[in-house]
């Protein structure tokens, strides 16, 4: 029996139609393995032995009835097969904190992602080191540096470097009166440089989501924004198409896959607007079950066959 342990938010609280994590539930009950939740602060660390609170679960593709809970026990997480990183952001201390801990255990456990390289690659910096697969993006707080930028740019957009779902996104136009107040909210707000990013006008066709497993791209959706919205992001009433990859979305995913394999970034989602990269989603991607509810792959199987196939080879080699 493969014992596996979810590392994510309350189970209450996500959303059934649209979460991954579930559909990664579902794939490994599917293979009888065995399912323990627990939540990310329940984590306790004492003479490098890490434990967890958790309980035993069984998952169903039923909306009314998702989940039950069974046994609760204290988990000593040295002794599961795998533990999945999926909580959602924000990437704070408390969630940097989490892959410190989760570190002392993967030695003898499969962490999925893993924890020190989902620490170490932020998604909104990690992808600039392929900046030259990027739209004209950068990363400061310097109201002169910024001006500067967006002199040479004109339309930008200014995001939170640790933001997520879309949350506080803006569009700035090339003379907007509307940008010395935002400056003094970014600055107020957020302690971190952040984000300024040439604006893309074909982002009104859509947001590409490309999902990759060990390094490969096997799915795609592409999330196009509502009416009067630049945010493509599904929660901020962005809508899911299917859609097929083009020939430089190919090659970004090409350039990209050798360095996911070398962090042990098992699923990864990056997004591509009009042919740029701009965001490489390692910390909880989304995408599985709008993918499989479009008629693409379920790829939920997929990650886990590369699970399973590290797990081998490290009982092998272990």
């Amino acid at each position: 029996m493969i014992d596996v342990a979810v590392q994510m938010d309350p189970l209450e609280s996500i959303n059934f139609a649209g979460d991954s994590t579930f559909a990664l539930m579902l794939e490994a009950q599917r293979r009888g393995f065995a399912l323990w939740h627990y939540t990310p602060d329940a984590l306790s660390l004492e003479g490098g032995r890490l434990t967890a609170p958790a309980r035993a679960l069984s998952v169903f593709d039923e909306p009314a009835h998702y989940f039950e809970f069974g046994e609760r026990r204290v988990l000593d997480l040295a002794g599961v097969d795998v533990v999945l990183l999926r909580q959602d952001p924000p990437f704070d201390l408390a969630y940097i904190t989490s892959t410190h801990l989760l570190e002392q255990i993967q030695s003898r456990v499969l962490v999925v992602n893993d924890p020190a390289a989902v620490r170490n690659a932020p998604e909104k910096l990690f992808v600039m080191e392929f900046a030259d697969l990027m739209p004209p993006t950068l990363i400061s707080r310097d109201r002169a540096a910024i001006e500067a930028f967006r002199a040479e740019q004109g339309e930008i957009v200014m995001k939170p470097l640790y933001g997520h779902g879309g949350a506080s996104v803006f569009k700035v136009a090339a003379r907007d009166p509307n940008f010395g107040s935002l400056f003094d909210l970014f600055h107020t707000m957020f302690r971190e440089p952040w984000v300024s990013q040439r604006f893309l006008p074909a982002v009104s066709e859509g947001d590409k989501r490309i999902l990759l497993v060990d390094g490969e791209p096997l799915g795609a959706i592409n999330r196009i924004p509502a009416e009067n919205d630049i945010r493509s992001n599904m929660v901020r009433g962005g809508a899911a198409a299917s859609t097929a990859l083009t020939d430089r979305e190919r090659e970004i995913c090409a350039r990209l896959g050798p360095e996911l394999r070398r962090r042990g970034l098992l699923f990864v989602g990056i997004d591509v607007i009009d042919g740029h990269l701009t965001e490489i989603n390692v910390t909880s991607p989304t995408g599985l079950r709008a993918l499989a509810r479009l008629g693409g792959p379920d790829l939920a199987g997929p990650i886990f066959d590369v699970i399973e196939a590290k797990l081998a080879f490290l009982r092998k080699t272990g």
